[in-house]
């Protein structure tokens, strides 16, 4: 039975709205150009600040696998 090999990148989203927003920008960017996309796993949350300490944006930290072709 033969195996697959997969590769994780990391990538950052942003979002003014929530971190679920970021997260979704993340996955949907990586899908423009990345196929076969399998597995997202969001693996840290923090907060852009503004003036005043107000949060300017969300930030989603996400490791994305996908299958690694091999080829010859």
């Amino acid at each position: 039975m033969a195996g697959a090999v997969y590769k994780v990148i990391e990538l950052v989203g942003t979002s003014t709205e929530s971190w679920e927003d970021a997260a979704k920008t993340a996955v949907e960017a990586a899908a423009k150009s990345v196929r076969d996309l399998r597995i997202a796993e969001v693996v840290e949350f923090d907060l852009q600040l503004g003036e005043g300490g107000k949060v300017a944006s969300y930030r989603a930290k996400v490791k994305v696998s996908f299958k690694h072709e091999i080829k010859g």
